[in-house]
């Protein structure tokens, strides 16, 4: 009987209040404004390209302007010669910058992952120029490619080649010169991002390794390659994302030529619209690399297993 006297006497909890936010609500409550407000930044120009890929829209011809339905997308597949030949080149473009930029990006990480005097020094300037903006990388390799006071003259100067030779205006030079030029500025980023991986591989394995008798190359194939997979299935697949969208650099150096060498997908993109004015066909061109763009980093994600640790 005490005890439930005891139990009466305890204060009954305050009664909740109706309308207040509860805990669990609250957070998504205070993001919710910039939730929507970047939703709106991202949604209304990508349901834009939709609608517009679907139109004649071209603003110095009004008269064509209206419906078209699918014959933009059908006009790229089968009666613009054109697209096919950028898509092919972004293709290789994409390909051979990423693979080389991989390559030595792994290189140097391992470099500057080992000690050494001045290692931080050589960090920085492996790292610097991806602190530099597209376009001031575009300015840099148009000054070293000038004819008159870059690279080839003073080539020129030492008997190798001739005096006004121009790679970036000859088509059997151009793109390796304006690979050469994405590399300067690409190679950082996978520098940066498998160093930073690789300080999380434990010393002990190597030494566990060495133990066992394990060579360098054997030790990184066992152990550096399978701890940085994930790195380097999402560094590749971000690379590869930026390099197909690449515009400034080759907008800069070439301008997508000589004779169309060095146009890709939204170079060609960007010519048809800013150019052309036809706003409709270059929407439908977008529509068509972001659904190959979708496509590739699904396939590609799906292949590689991101996330699944060896399994």
């Amino acid at each position: 009987m005490a005890q439930a006297a005891a139990v009466a006497k305890q204060p009954a909890p305050p009664p909740r209040r109706r309308g207040s936010a509860t805990p669990r609500r609250l957070p998504y409550l205070l993001i919710a404004p910039a939730g929507l407000l970047m939703l709106g930044f991202i949604a209304y120009p990508v349901l834009s390209v939709f609608y517009y890929s679907l139109q004649d829209y071209n603003p110095t011809k009004p008269w064509r302007n209206g419906f078209a339905g699918f014959d933009n997308f059908v006009h790229a597949f089968t009666e613009d010669p054109q697209f096919w030949d950028t898509l092919v080149f972004s293709a290789k473009w994409v390909v051979v910058e990423v693979g080389l930029q991989l390559l030595l990006g792994l290189a140097l990480a391992l470099i500057v992952n080992q000690s050494f005097v001045g290692r931080s020094l050589g960090r920085a300037m492996v790292f610097s120029p991806w602190a530099v903006s597209g376009v001031l990388t575009s300015a840099i390799w148009v000054l070293l490619y000038n004819s008159q006071t870059g690279i080839t003259r003073y080539l020129a100067d030492m008997g190798i080649g001739e005096y006004g030779t121009s790679w970036l205006s000859d088509t059997s030079t151009v793109f390796p010169a304006t690979v050469v030029a994405d590399l300067w500025r690409g190679v950082p980023f996978f520098a940066i991002l498998i160093l930073a991986d690789l300080q999380s591989v434990s010393k002990d394995l190597y030494e566990a390794a060495e133990v066992d008798g394990a060579s360098r190359f054997q030790q990184f194939l066992n152990i550096t390659l399978p701890h940085l997979k994930d790195a380097i299935i999402l560094s590749t697949l971000l690379r590869a994302v930026w390099e197909f969208n690449n515009v400034d650099l080759l907008y800069t150096l070439t301008g997508g030529g000589p004779a169309g060498e060095t146009t890709t997908l939204p170079l060609y993109i960007a010519n048809t619209s800013v150019d052309a004015h036809n706003f409709g066909y270059a929407s439908a061109l977008t529509t068509v690399a972001f659904v190959i763009l979708l496509f590739f980093s699904m396939v590609y994600l799906r292949l590689s297993k991101f996330g699944g640790g060896d399994k």
